[in-house]
């Protein structure tokens, strides 16, 4: 089944008109005919199935036939990821962590950070791309890039972690997250928080925990820390 990501689309549509980009996708490279069936997700849970009705390149119209509502997950993860320098590796983060299962990431911006800027509506476009490859009916949120102090004062959850390397008491992860409760995981740069952040984090309930053994680079780490919370939390 191939997922077409349509924001607009709700319970209550009967019709609607493909963008020229997305209509010249459907028609001219995956070359859809009238009558032909779509699946349509508006990253809100629901997954409709709709019939064209033109089959033009510039506007492929559709009519909705159905549609069903996926259940949401029983906890919701919020990874905040610094930006690593080289900006592919954090663009595959994304994409990986869409495809896993996250519901949202915020970059941070921390003391040792080296990248600065972040390009958000690329950002945007893996993710789509990756919900839809996953065929997921939830869109993760993507938020605006906030410095670590900010997120640390304003973010709460039921429950918070920071992974970094230095060497002081830490709990594994695995030990410490408790299944089907929302989680927040904070994941540094390249050159880990600063000791200041970690003891900012700490005054703010942040319980420090490790990832494993061995040194991961930032989007390994954020990866891992992803996976292990998807992992212990299925059914």
């Amino acid at each position: 089944m191939q997922l077409f990501y349509t924001p607009e689309v709700t319970p209550e549509t009967k019709h609607y008109t493909f963008s020229k980009e997305e209509s010249k996708h459907i028609v001219r490279v995956l070359r859809k005919k009238e009558d032909d069936v779509l699946h349509i997700t508006n990253g809100k849970g629901y997954i409709f199935s709709a019939k064209i009705t033109l089959a033009d390149q510039k506007n492929c119209m559709v009519e909705v036939t159905s549609y069903e509502f996926q259940k949401q997950k029983s906890y919701r993860l919020h990874l905040a990821v610094a930006p690593t320098k080289m900006n592919d590796r954090y663009e595959w983060f994304l994409e990986k962590a869409t495809e896993i299962g996250i519901d949202t990431i915020t970059p941070i911006m921390c003391d040792h950070s080296e990248r600065k800027v972040i390009k958000a509506e690329r950002f945007e476009k893996i993710i789509q791309s990756a919900t839809k490859q996953s065929l997921s009916a939830y869109f993760p949120k993507l938020k605006p890039v906030i410095s670590f102090s900010n997120f640390i004062s304003t973010h709460k959850n039921e429950q918070l972690f920071i992974a970094h390397c230095e060497e002081n008491k830490k709990q594994s992860l695995k030990d410490a997250l408790e299944i089907k409760k929302d989680v927040t995981i904070l994941i540094g740069p390249e050159g880990d928080f600063s000791t200041k952040e970690i003891a900012l984090a700490i005054e703010n309930n942040y319980v420090p925990v490790t990832l494993g053994d061995t040194r991961l680079r930032t989007e390994t780490a954020a990866i891992v820390a992803c996976h292990s919370v998807a992992f212990m939390n299925q059914e």
